[in-house]
């Protein structure tokens, strides 16, 4: 029977890939095109703008795993759709998306089930893209109801991870160069490989095996800041929330 920490450490990599999918989707892309957007500019404005209007240090304070220099151009080049109107479309965007690749799998009524109480009942302290996005409205059909919960869930664990990094007194480029990523292409560095899609400037010096174990240490950290939020759950239904979410394993 998994504990509430097990359920963290469980179900973080189905719900990062599947609440965060959305964000390099044909459905972003699509919202890019019609408003006029670069990608970054969209994903700045729609996901950071539950912050409402502010300056782009405010948004760089969350947006940790960013450097100020990409965040900055994109935030404000995105200032074209109002933030509260950009992000009624990231969840619109969001919502297709779930109904596009999960609408055919059965457990999403359940999923959303589960995570539901999760979200509303975790502490939003630290986390203040996760207090922003649960006030977003939630769709009503499963799939669509599902992938928003996951992004909830994904802002939360996103949050938490975040000051664990810096409680740790790590960089975010060495954390982001230190992780375990995978899915990594064949022969190219998982960790490089990120830093470049967040933009941070080349050259990177290659981790050491210390800097390695305190990253790892962090992971474990943050499986230990998202208990609490799992611990609305019986031990029943945390093995069926992690039964049901290993579906998102290999996508």
């Amino acid at each position: 029977m998994a504990d509430p920490r097990t359920t963290a450490a469980e179900v973080k990599t189905p719900i990062g890939r599947l609440g965060g999918g959305f964000m390099i989707s044909r459905e972003a892309k699509a919202l890019c095109e019609e408003h006029g957007l670069a990608p970054r500019e969209l994903y700045f404005r729609g996901r950071c703008g539950v912050l409402g209007e502010c300056e782009a240090d405010v948004v760089t304070s969350v947006a940790v795993f960013f450097p100020s220099q990409h965040v900055e151009p994109n935030w404000n080049g995105g200032r074209k759709l109002a933030a509260e109107h950009a992000v009624e479309l990231y969840a619109q965007a969001c919502q297709a998306w779930g109904r596009r690749n999960l609408g055919g799998y059965g457990g999403c009524a359940r999923i959303a089930e589960l995570l539901q109480p999760v979200v509303e009942q975790a502490s939003s302290v630290g986390a203040p893209l996760f207090a922003g996005w649960r006030a977003v409205p939630l769709p009503g059909d499963p799939p669509a109801r599902a992938a928003q919960l996951m992004h909830v869930v994904r802002e939360l664990r996103g949050g938490l991870h975040a000051n664990a990094v810096i409680a740790a007194g790590l960089h975010p480029l060495d954390a982001t160069l230190a992780a375990d990523h995978r899915g990594a292409p064949l022969g190219k560095s998982a960790g490089e490989a990120i830093a470049r899609f967040f933009e941070w400037p080349e050259p990177y010096a290659t981790p050491g095996p210390e800097l390695v174990a305190r990253r790892a240490a962090v992971e474990e950290k943050t499986d230990e800041l998202m208990a609490p939020a799992f611990s609305v759950l019986t031990d029943g239904e945390s093995d069926e929330l992690i039964e049901l979410l290993r579906f998102g394993d290999a996508r």
